[in-house]
């Protein structure tokens, strides 16, 4: 018996399973793409923007932070802003807390569909065979009613019953895997963030502290 056949034995919850499956790798591989580095954390412009941070160039650095559409940029595009406008440390930490939790919000966006898939599927088979179970049981009790009881006709249903269990396990193990993969993706790129975001608000704080040194001398 092949796979198609074994697909139309499992009856229709298999469909269920099917759709959920690709749902969850179309997830997935959307997620993947919106996670990239170079979308989230680029680390030569991080680079380059802490470099004119460290040398009082604020102004240019908050427009090059304006022209880049990655997540870090948003966040240290909120920090030299408050910056500009002569704020303090908390109002500059503050700013950037506010714009990292956003985007942390839309990192994390849809990463739950993928690990939503990965628990209902095996829920979806075992469903399916417990459905089957209750047809087999009932035709069994027919038949014993009607005295032509077979033993092959009754282990048969089972073993259809038995498909959509198995072939929600198949969708749900990888499925984990690949939401765990994305949550690791995910919690790296967000502690890096908040190690970068709060090393420019220090060098904010550093830069602000030398010119009032400097007015002082």
């Amino acid at each position: 018996m092949d796979i198609t056949e074994l697909f139309e034995q499992g009856g229709p919850l298999m469909w269920a399973i099917l759709t959920a499956s690709i749902v969850g790798v179309g997830v997935f591989l959307e997620r993947l793409w919106t996670l990239q580095r170079s979308k989230v954390l680029p680390r030569a412009f991080v680079e380059r923007i802490r470099a004119l941070v460290a040398k009082g160039k604020t102004s240019e650095a908050l427009l090059l932070c304006e022209e880049n559409a990655s997540s870090i940029a948003l966040v240290m595009a909120a920090a030299l802003r408050t910056y500009e406008h002569e704020r303090q440390r908390g109002d500059i930490k503050e700013a950037v807390e506010e714009v990292g939790a956003r985007e942390v919000a839309h990192m994390d966006r849809n990463v739950e569909i993928v690990g939503t898939i990965a628990t209902i599927t095996p829920l979806l088979g075992l469903l399916g065979t417990v459905v089957g179970m209750i047809q087999v049981f009932r035709e069994f009790v027919s038949a014993y009613a009607a005295g032509a009881v077979g033993p092959d006709s009754f282990a048969q249903g089972i073993w259809q019953a038995l498909i959509t269990t198995a072939y929600g396990l198949t969708v749900a193990i990888p499925t984990l895997l690949l939401y765990r993969y994305l949550q690791g993706r995910n919690n790296r790129l967000v502690l890096e963030m908040e190690e970068d975001a709060m090393g420019i608000v220090n060098l904010l704080e550093d830069g602000r502290r030398a010119a009032a040194a400097a007015e002082r001398a």
